[in-house]
């Protein structure tokens, strides 16, 4: 029945395009950005556009058309398309984790910045949870590894994600985009663009999509792990004279998730709380306990309701040689989270719930001025205002570990930033950049269940960071730099449960700063055919803001804190190669060297001994010199293959594969195999590109892997047991996804 429905909308939408639009019939869609291969590929890394071979910086920029043949459904699954980048999902998003280079923070609670900054047009998200809900019409996607504090500010310190929208075009055009798959996902999406005047343009887009999910509740009788969403997004962009470009930019997004974390090792004769005849058959009934398990019992249910809107004013004037850039956004976003806390159907203790909400509102007002891409001594020169708000009620019970509060958060940032590039002799680029801000954060905490216990508080913190590079060019296509950067996220405060006089008493959490030395070859031969860039980093932090779980009985408390020390060096490379004009080859790796250089006092894993390391009063480990959790390698490939079958029509093959060494875990109950995946996908392509249809294989060889692996021996008396978040792809699936240009 979904299928049928999604056909007729989708039939709708294109017959709606034909009879409305009639002079777009044929025409030819713009060619993406990042689909140059080989060529330039335009970034706006440096905050101005520029070929990403020019740029001294570890980038990637991936096309649309590779996040298609990698299987990317959604934000979460940026991992497949970009080595260095990581995403571990959580049952909510506000607890999952993005990481660059092995660095990233869960920011469960409120006002908790991330180490990675995600940025849609240049606007930076209030809120992680809000890049987890939407995946826009892309034009291409950066991803800037590294520190980006001085020019990107605060919640840059391991580096950020630009997902870059499509804007107007000259002519009117139209883009409709399909796909169903035999594991019950539909997705359809839309763009019509063009001129309305001489002078103004538009473009408007909308998604829909749903996704019932890989996972069985056999007590609610339904699919969990399943998604739905829609977004709507529109520009309005304003050329009055070659001197000044005005865009007015909106969005609108909502949906769903409905989560279930199957259980996949549970010790035999394991007890629910350690409490007699609660055993598995009595608190699980009907589930396997296996590596293979995908059903759970939740009796409640458990996922997240959101909406989010917004939008941005951006000004562009010139201003004789200069250009004067304004930006102007607004953001709000509210989602509500609710989870079966414990994950069972005990008779007593079976009922656990937790219930909250989190509310977020963002102000930000950028303006910079530029010189002349093209001088010798260019520069880039701006300030920046932010204020952030938050809020959020929380409920737990009503069986054990209680707890109601409600707590708020405000953050206002004031900066400012210069950028310049001197060329004093052909080929030999010298970069400095510097930024200098300043930050006051707020908050008050009440304690519902505890007697309305009340605290507030507020800390401010000015500071500074900066860059240098040099880079120098051999050919016009060889070029080598160095860069040395340092990166700054802010202070704040753990607003989670569990918070009290003795927490008020200790103040904000320490700022976390970053230094970081990168080596780079930039390189493209045979007439731009082959591209081979290559960068070696090493990065150390200092006070590295991290969220370790604490665990009081049955219940798991997040806790924020400050890791001493930490570094993480490695190597990244990218390869591309365009053999003949109708295949495409590429690669892309990273090898990670991540630990722990002063870490004491960490909180101990569930069910760890003395003997394995856990000592004192409260008990503590130290994880000095200890890897961080996450891999030594990940490595990618994908070719595309699209030969002429007649003089209109062309063949399009296509493969990806992704592998993932064995990630080291100092908690050994959640380390993760070994895995690789491969996808498939052949179909037909319109010489002009008017259209496309391709039938896909995803996960061919049914290779099943764990998006996230949670330790719940707390739930069994210390007992061995974990659950996991299936990815999209645990199991293998197909589908048809199509594309049509007008």
């Amino acid at each position: 029945m979904k299928f049928w429905n999604y056909l007729c909308a989708t039939t709708m939408i294109a017959g709606a395009a034909g009879f409305a639009l009639p002079a777009m019939a044929q025409s030819q869609p713009a060619q993406d950005v990042a689909d140059a291969g080989g060529g330039d590929i335009i970034v706006t890394a440096n905050k101005r556009a520029e070929s990403v071979q020019d740029v001294p910086l570890a980038v990637s920029v991936v096309a649309p058309t590779k996040l298609q043949a990698a299987g990317v459904s959604g934000f979460q699954d940026l991992y497949k398309v970009a080595p260095s980048l990581r995403i571990n999902p959580a049952q909510q998003p506000q607890s999952a984790n993005i990481s660059l280079r092995g660095v990233g923070t869960y920011a469960f609670g409120i006002g908790v910045e991330p180490s990675v900054a995600v940025l849609i047009d240049e606007v930076p998200l209030a809120f992680q949870a809000r890049a987890f809900t939407d995946l826009p019409d892309v034009e291409r996607l950066e991803v800037l590894r590294g520190p980006q504090s001085t020019l990107y500010g605060k919640a840059a310190s391991a580096g950020l994600i630009n997902l870059i929208t499509r804007g107007p075009t000259d002519t009117l055009q139209m883009r409709v985009n399909g796909r169903v798959t035999s594991d019950d996902e539909v997705a359809s999406s839309f763009s019509v663009s063009g001129p309305l005047t001489d002078t103004l343009g538009f473009i408007v887009s909308g998604s829909y999509s749903w996704w019932d999910g890989n996972v069985r509740n056999i007590t609610l009788d339904k699919d969990v792990n399943s998604r739905k969403a829609s977004s709507f997004r529109g520009k309005l962009k304003w050329e009055p004279s070659s001197d000044v470009a005005i865009t007015l930019a909106a969005n609108y997004n909502d949906g769903k998730t409905r989560s279930g974390m199957p259980f996949i090792n549970l010790a035999n004769g394991a007890l629910f709380r350690g409490t007699p005849g609660y055993t598995a058959g009595v608190v699980l009934p009907g589930i396997t306990v296996s590596p293979n398990n995908q059903q759970v019992v939740d009796n409640f249910d458990s996922g997240t309701d959101y909406r989010g809107y917004g939008g941005y004013l951006r000004g562009e004037f010139g201003l004789g040689d200069m250009t004067l850039t304004s930006i102007t956004s607004y953001d709000r976003f509210k989602l509500h989270d609710y989870v079966d806390q414990d994950q069972t159907v005990a008779p007593v203790g079976g009922n656990n719930i937790e219930v909250g909400t989190f509310n977020s509102e963002m102000v930000t007002q950028e303006l910079r001025l530029q010189s002349p891409a093209e001088d010798k001594f260019r520069y880039t020169v701006g300030v920046y205002f932010a204020d952030t708000r938050f809020n959020r009620p929380f409920y737990r019970g009503p069986a054990f570990s209680l707890a109601q509060w409600y707590a708020t958060a405000k953050q206002r940032q004031i900066a400012g930033f210069v950028q310049a590039d001197w060329e004093p002799v052909q080929g030999l680029t010298l970069t400095g950049g510097a930024r200098l801000q300043n930050e006051k954060v707020s908050y008050t905490f009440n304690d519902i269940y505890n007697g309305n216990g009340y605290w507030s508080g507020n800390a401010s913190d000015t500071a500074d960071t900066y860059k240098a590079s040099i880079r120098y060019e051999f050919t016009p296509d060889v070029s080598m730099f160095g860069t040395f950067a340092t990166g700054y996220k802010g202070q704040t405060y753990d607003l989670s449960t569990g918070f009290n006089a003795a927490r008020a008493a200790a103040g904000a959490i320490k700022p976390e700063t970053s230094k970081d030395w990168e080596l780079g070859l930039r390189s493209q031969f045979l007439d731009r055919a082959v591209t081979l860039n290559v960068t070696l980093f090493n990065t150390t932090y200092k006070n590295l803001q991290a969220q370790s779980i604490e665990t009081d009985g049955i219940t798991q408390f997040f806790r924020l804190t400050n890791v001493g020390g930490l570094r993480t060096r490695g190597i990244e490379t990218e390869l591309f190669v365009r053999p003949v004009s109708d295949l495409s080859l590429s690669a892309a790796g990273t090898y990670l060297d991540a630990k722990y250089t002063e870490f004491e006092g960490a909180p101990c894993y569930i069910g760890q001994t003395a003997a394995q390391g856990c000592t004192g009063t409260p008990a503590r480990q130290s994880l000095t010199g200890e890897r961080l959790t996450s891999p030594t390698w990940n490595l990618q490939a994908s070719a595309d293959f699209t030969p002429a079958l007649t003089d209109t029509l062309r063949g399009v093959a296509q493969v990806s594969w992704q592998y993932q060494s064995e990630t080291h875990a100092n908690d050994p109950a959640i380390q993760m195999d070994a895995f690789h995946i491969v996808n498939l996908g052949v179909g037909l392509r319109a010489e002009d590109k008017a259209w496309e249809v391709i039938a896909f294989v995803n996960n061919v060889f049914d290779q099943q892997y764990y998006a996230t692996i949670i330790n719940r021996a707390n739930f069994f008396g210390n007992s061995p047991a974990a659950n996991a978040i299936l990815p999209r792809d645990f199991r293998r699936y197909g589908g048809v996804r199509f594309n049509l240009n007008f």
